[in-house]
């Protein structure tokens, strides 16, 4: 039986997901593990390219695009391994990477997930931990409540020279226990895209388990890749964002933190536009991020649909 079964989804990333695969052959040693890879209806040829250069790989093939929770959920109920490592397919692994992990979770029985130390591609460190969203971390600069409270907003500024306990993990790479998930769940797919990993923690913390950040795993971070940066993609983040409050903080809650948003929005808004009117519109940067202010409000006015 494998110790780890590596869960993969690919939407038309048909390069990052084979240099994703062999990160995974090249650095993995001395540990049993499988790859499942769930296709959400690619069009880029990256089935073909599985079924040619990666035959090992257990494929399951999606007639459309199920979002991020509903297809790991696919391989999480056919996994072998003792752990689930979910990994974006914009994700390099270092050598003993995957190993560091699973050594801490062998030792750490109260852990049900942990992450590692995220690269930017030229090795500088990316933000690898997430604070649960509150009302606090919304108003006031995450980087801030960083440098005044490091032991509570543990951050990439610090060098930590040990695992540290965090609230959650960025999901670009993550390992869960097996047992974990049989006690708590599975991701709750009312999440396409986003928030679905932070919400599962939450989720471990109220049922006693501990989630850990572990520095000596590094894992590079082709970041945004594999979701892109469109507009359609910061209208997910922000649809997942207001379902994770009304989940968890209730309506009335949600509605302040739509309104604290909607505000944010249109002063950058407006900021902008006083920028590219001082520049005679002629900066196109200002003129781009206008337009994703505009787009992003007017979702907003329509009741933020579906």
């Amino acid at each position: 039986m494998p110790d780890i079964t590596f869960i993969i989804i690919n939407f038309n990333t048909k390069d990052l997901l084979r240099n994703c695969l062999n990160s995974i052959y090249d650095t993995v040693k001395g540990v049993a593990f499988e790859i499942i890879v769930i296709d959400n209806d690619s069009h880029d040829q990256s089935r073909e390219m599985l079924e040619k250069e990666f035959l090992q790989v257990i494929l399951i093939k999606n007639s459309r695009n199920m979002g991020f929770a509903a297809a790991n959920n696919q391989a999480l109920r056919i996994m072998s391994g003792r752990y689930a490592v979910l990994l974006n397919t914009d994700s390099v692994l270092v050598d003993g990477a995957i190993l560091n992990l699973m050594d801490f979770m062998d030792y750490r029985l109260d852990t049900a997930m942990a992450c590692g130390q995220l690269l930017n591609a030229d090795g500088s460190k990316q933000n690898s931990i997430a604070k649960f969203p509150d009302l606090l971390n919304l108003i006031i600069s995450t980087p801030l409540l960083e440098y005044f409270f490091p032991r509570y907003y543990p951050s990439k500024r610090y060098k930590h020279e040990k695992p540290v306990e965090i609230d959650s993990g960025i999901g670009a790479c993550l390992i869960v226990r097996k047992r974990a998930i049989d006690e708590v769940g599975l991701l709750d797919e009312r999440y396409f895209f986003f928030f679905e990993e932070t919400d599962w923690a939450l989720q471990m913390k109220k049922a006693g388990w501990k989630i850990y950040f572990v520095p000596t795993a590094f894992i590079y971070h082709l970041q945004g890749q594999s979701v892109g940066h469109s507009i359609s993609s910061r209208i997910l983040f922000y649809r997942s964002r207001y379902k994770y409050f009304n989940k968890w903080k209730g309506p009335l809650y949600n509605t302040v933190v739509r309104t604290i948003i909607f505000s944010r929005l249109a002063v950058n808004w407006l900021f902008n536009l006083l920028t590219l009117a001082v520049m005679l519109g002629s900066n196109k940067k200002t003129t781009d991020r206008l337009h994703v202010y505009s787009q992003l409000m007017a979702w907003h006015l329509k009741g933020c649909p579906e």
